[in-house]
């Protein structure tokens, strides 16, 4: 299985509330950057791929960048526990892989869990992606970080 977490881009301070926020221009600039550079890194096969959102205005409008369906799941909305992230993706047993786009801290949480197995915190950049896959060697499940890329590094 691969996961993507992929927080969602710049967002404006003022809104009725904090669902509502939507992307600045900058974030839909930042949305579409690395919705194309993840395009071009799967060669066509994005559509073997599951894309999951929080609820949350600015999660939904980064996550339709992608131009592919996008299930919103309330469970993975604005500070959830990083185990409903974990929980929603099927990680790591789900035979499909699954971008999951979300909010700080909880991404840098489950990001911290899957490079070192335990409880921790790692800051991720808004619109940035952190793209990780589990393997098995010599009967051993192993978490890998493929690779993690900001919207200034796919410009």
């Amino acid at each position: 299985m691969q996961l993507i977490l992929w927080r969602h881009a710049e967002a404006e301070d003022n809104a009725p509330s904090d669902m509502a926020r939507d992307l600045t221009h900058k974030g839909k600039k930042q949305a579409a950057h690395m919705s194309a550079w993840l395009h071009s890194q799967l060669q066509g096969k994005i559509n073997d791929w599951q894309v999951l959102s929080s609820p949350a205005n600015r999660a939904r409008q980064t996550a339709a960048a992608l131009g592919m369906p996008v299930a919103i799941v309330n469970e993975i909305g604005v500070d959830c526990a990083a185990s409903a992230i974990l929980a929603a993706a099927g990680w790591p047993d789900n035979p499909t892989n699954v971008i999951v786009v979300g909010h700080q801290p909880t991404l840098g949480m489950v990001a911290a869990r899957l490079i070192n197995g335990g409880d921790g915190y790692i800051s991720v950049k808004k619109g940035a992606m952190w793209w990780f896959v589990v393997t098995q060697r010599d009967g051993i499940q192993q978490t890998q970080l493929k690779t993690m890329a900001t919207p200034d590094m796919v410009l």
